[in-house]
Parts: structure tokens; C-alpha cells; sequence
């Protein structure tokens, strides 16, 4: 049984000899609450709605709402009453922490969970650490596509952190492939996947992949928080902000990345209460942009003492300062050398310093730039006092105008992968 089994707690189920352990003890569950089980651990962590629920396990019978309900509370009974968290009128997720899956080494699934818990520090040594347990998992069971997709998150971010050149073959997209190879929806696959497109400027095809999943798949909140990021790289601002509403809503504990968003919409106190995890750039941005300037000034000093920044981040906190301390010539030095060729996000927010410093032929550049390597947003040009020295000339206008069509044209494309099925928010 140990390797067809799932484990939680002090629980072992079996779904091939249909039983459920507590201990060395047997539990006996009716049939139907015993599928019920085996689809939520099977998906544990994730929401899976009634209609998945009943479609899978039942597809040729009809089960009441009623009768859902009396078998989650049976549930509860023997696993406790925090085993399985309801989500109203969506469905279910399994809470409990699962230790161990079938067909998966009890060595390599242990090494696979201390690899998530060290990535969660998000220091240099805790990543490359994260890195080691995961390549460990792996040639324990290489056919583990979790660990796989977790491995390709962990190599961009040691990609990110070192700087490395965006030439150099990418371990992270070839971890992600074989994670997909194995499990073709695999949605932590798809979440971690995300990034990497963005970065090398495929944020259209990504938001087409992931709309596509939606379509698919119906709503899960993985799947809306990577289109948070999509949408908002194809200057889809409000769309970007209707998805995270709606993946916070599926799942309250879901991180996105609407922090950035809200920053693009110059709505700079949402800013603040979203941003979650290390404070790096985002919120001392923003409290610049309000007018604390010297609080903002204050962050960054303390935070460039810190180790293990990355060159990227590095360059532009750096720059930042910088141009708060009025020291214009160091800031535009520190942008000219800045490599965010793999980060066009990065390159529209050292535009951004470039306007604050009245460089209207950088500041152009470097818009230019990150919009060629896949990212634009034409409200904020228009709205963000940053670029208000800048507004008016007429390559900007002309700049404005051209990611004005990009926009439509992306909005058209992400309307006709979904059709009227979700009407996200649109300006």
C-alpha cells in the first residue's frame, strides 16, 4: 500500500484498495464520501468546485447540493473539522498537509516539501538550497511533475537573482517542459510557467494559454493570478485587477502580483495593502510618489545594505535613490548600465526615473524598449505624474497612441479565446 497510498497527519489512504487509515486503524466511509476523499487530497491545496466534483465522480447522476453537503460533513467527522475548507458557491479544498502520494518515493516526496519550505525564505542560499532538494526528488522519482515545475520556478529565480545572461541554455524552461510532458495540466505548472514567458516577452501567448485553460478548465485561482501579471504586461490594467479579484475570492490565501498593477494605476494606498513578502522597490516607489520622499529614500538606503539582492534589483533601488537624492547624473548612469534584457516590467520602471529626472530621450528609449521586449501600459503613461514632464512630445504621443492599438488589439484576442464566458472588467 505504501506506494499507492496518499498520507496526512496521522492518515493513510489507499484509493486502489479503497480504504482509508487512521493509524493502523480502518475507517469506514460510505463509497460515495470515499471518491469525494480521494478527489480533494488527489487535488489537495487546490479549490475544486461542486461541478467538478459531480462531473467526475458522477457524471450520469444527479447529486443534490443537499446530498454534497452531508457528505463533506461526514468527512469532517472522522478527519476533523478544519480537514476541508468550503468555499461558498464554489466548492472544496482539502487543507490538511499531504506528506506523501501514490507512485511517489516517501524520500523524494519529503525532499520535495523541505525544497518548497526553504524557497518560501527567498534568500539566495535558501533558493539554491530549494534547488538541491528538488533535483534530489528528482532522482529519487523523476517522473514526479510537481517537483519538476517547482525545480523550473527555483532555476528562474537563481536566473533573476545572479543576473544570468538571457543567452545561456534556460534550465528553467526545460524543467518546466518535462513538467508538462508528464502532467499537461499540472495548474502549479502553468502558474510557475507564467513568469518565464512575461520575462522573454511572450505575454500575449501566455494570456492565450491561460485563457484557453480558463475556457477549458473553468475559474481556478492559479490560473487567475498568473493572468493578473499577463494581463497587466499587455496594458490590460483593470482586467489584470478583475482577475485578482476573482482568484482572491476562490481562494483568500492566493499571493498575485496586483500590487504592480495597482502601481501602473497610480493607486498608490492599494499598493501598500497589497504587497506581500520583502519589501525590495515597490512600496518605496509608491511612497515617493505620494510625496514621502524621504521615507522612500530611508527604505532603499537600508534595504541596498542588504545581501544577495541581484544585480537587477540592485541597479534599480540604486537608481531610485538616486534620483530622490537629486543626484541625476548617477541616476541616468546607473540606468545606461542596467542589463534588464530579460525584464521588460524592469525596464518600464527605470523609464519611469528617466521621466522623473525630465530625460524625455531615455525616458522614450526606455518605454521603447520594454514595450519591444513585451510589456506597455498607455494609462500609465498618460496618468503617471512620473512621465508628466515628458507628456506632450510628440514621439510620446505617438508611443501613447501605438500602445493604445496594442492594447485593443489584445483585448480583442483575449475576448475571443473566452467569448462572452468571462466578462472581466474592461475600461
Amino acid at each position: 500500500m505504501e506506494g499507492g497510498a496518499y498520507r496526512f497527519g496521522d492518515f493513510v489512504i489507499s484509493p486502489g484498495e479503497r480504504r482509508l487509515y487512521d493509524g493502523v486503524a480502518s475507517v469506514r466511509l460510505p463509497p460515495k464520501a470515499f471518491d469525494v476523499l480521494c478527489l480533494l487530497v488527489r487535488n489537495h491545496g487546490n479549490l475544486v468546485s461542486r461541478d467538478e466534483i459531480s462531473h467526475t465522480l458522477w457524471s450520469n447522476v444527479h447529486v443534490t447540493e443537499a446530498n454534497l453537503t452531508n457528505i463533506i460533513v461526514i468527512l469532517r467527522k472522522h478527519l476533523g473539522p478544519d480537514a476541508i475548507q468550503t468555499v461558498s458557491k464554489f466548492g472544496y479544498r482539502f487543507t490538511l498537509p499531504v506528506t506523501g502520494e501514490p507512485g511517489v518515493d516517501q524520500a523524494a516526496y519529503g525532499s520535495f516539501i523541505r525544497g518548497k519550505e526553504f524557497l518560501q525564505e527567498r534568500s539566495l542560499e535558501s533558493i539554491h538550497r530549494a534547488c538541491d532538494l528538488f533535483l534530489l526528488s528528482l532522482a529519487q522519482n523523476p517522473q514526479f511533475a510537481p517537483a519538476w515545475a517547482w525545480l523550473g520556478r527555483t532555476c528562474r529565480l537563481i536566473e533573476k537573482f545572479r543576473g544570468d545572461e538571457p543567452e545561456k541554455p534556460n534550465l528553467a524552461d526545460a524543467a518546466f517542459q518535462r513538467a508538462f510532458s508528464i502532467d499537461p495540466d499540472l495548474a502549479c505548472a502553468h502558474h510557475f510557467y507564467t513568469q518565464l514567458q512575461v520575462d522573454f516577452g511572450h505575454a500575449a501567448q501566455a494570456m492565450t494559454r491561460l485563457a484557453s485553460r480558463l475556457k477549458r478548465r473553468g475559474e481556478d485561482p492559479e490560473t487567475l493570478a498568473g493572468l493578473v501579471q499577463v494581463l497587466r504586461y499587455c496594458g490590460l490594467l483593470d482586467e489584470s485587477v478583475t482577475a485578482h479579484e476573482r482568484a482572491v475570492a476562490l481562494d483568500p490565501t492566493i499571493r498575485t502580483s496586483v500590487a504592480h498593477t495597482f502601481f501602473l494605476q497610480c493607486r498608490y494606498t492599494d499598493v501598500f495593502e497589497t504587497y506581500i513578502g520583502k519589501g525590495f522597490y515597490l512600496d518605496a516607489a509608491s511612497w515617493a510618489a505620494v510625496g514621502q520622499v524621504d521615507r522612500a529614500a530611508t527604505l532603499l538606503r537600508t534595504r541596498l545594505t542588504q545581501p544577495q539582492l541581484g544585480p537587477m534589483m540592485s541597479d534599480m533601488m540604486a537608481s531610485l535613490l538616486a534620483v530622490l537624492e537629486d543626484r541625476c547624473s548617477d541616476a541616468l548612469a546607473l540606468i545606461e548600465k542596467a542589463d534588464f534584457t530579460p525584464d521588460p516590467e524592469g525596464l518600464f520602471y527605470l523609464a519611469r526615473h528617466c521621466g522623473m529626472l525630465n530625460a524625455t530621450a531615455p525616458a522614450l528609449a526606455m518605454v521603447r524598449r520594454a514595450r519591444e521586449g513585451g510589456f506597455w501600459s498607455s494609462i500609465t503613461l498618460v496618468q503617471d505624474s512620473a512621465f508628466a514632464s515628458i507628456r506632450g512630445q510628440p514621439e510620446v504621443e505617438s508611443e501613447i497612441r501605438l500602445q493604445k492599438g496594442l492594447e485593443a488589439e489584445t483585448r480583442e484576442t483575449f475576448r475571443q479565446v473566452l467569448g462572452n464566458t468571462f466578462a472581466l472588467g474592461t475600461r
